[in-house]
């Protein structure tokens, strides 16, 4: 089952349960309870600012503050993080204890504690890196040339492959084919 995240990284949702067979998001009724919670907590956390950004400068100098990329912990005890401070919660979270309130609406007053403190990830941790995908932006091979194929050879052609049989030009280059090459068990 593929696990997707929907307007923020760090939820991550059942690709089946929230979509359909045609790709439609499903009725929020026929989602699990966990996930319906989280997913109808999404549209609510869109214009709530980075906790770490508010929490340096809070509403003094909004340009300053960023939009979250991340949202993390339980609904309505999450940390929401803008790129620039995802490695702060990464380290806390890994590095620091904060593993400790994993599952616990406690995380985000726990986290932000940490950061009122002036605690910050050191200058060497940088944090987790992401992968992000369009499956529309995947390019398709151009003609015919790309095209894979499966091809299954009957057992006794599989065994009768002498990769010793090499061609006669290469053989001029005082290639020692009958070298032993130590294994993984030695």
């Amino acid at each position: 089952m593929t696990k997707v995240s929907i307007g923020f990284r760090g939820w991550r949702f059942d690709e089946d349960e929230v979509f359909d067979e045609h790709g439609n998001y499903r009725d929020v009724d026929e989602m699990s309870d966990d996930t319906r919670e989280r997913f109808v907590r999404i549209p609510q956390l869109v214009d709530q600012p980075c906790d770490v950004c508010y929490l340096e400068v809070g509403d003094a100098d909004a340009d300053e503050v960023n939009a979250p990329t991340a949202v993390y912990g339980e609904p309505r005890g999450e940390v929401l993080v803008c790129d620039d401070h995802e490695a702060a919660f990464y380290y806390w979270f890994l590095e620091a204890g904060g593993d400790e309130y994993e599952g616990s609406t406690e995380l985000q007053d726990a986290f932000h504690e940490w950061i009122a403190a002036g605690n910050r990830e050191p200058d060497w941790y940088d944090g987790p890196d992401h992968v992000d995908t369009d499956p529309e932006a995947v390019p398709e091979p151009a003609g015919d040339e790309f095209e894979a194929v499966d091809v299954e050879l009957p057992e006794e052609e599989q065994a009768s492959v002498n990769l010793l049989d090499v061609d006669e030009d290469l053989q001029d280059e005082d290639l020692d084919f009958e070298a032993e090459y130590p294994t993984g068990d030695e």
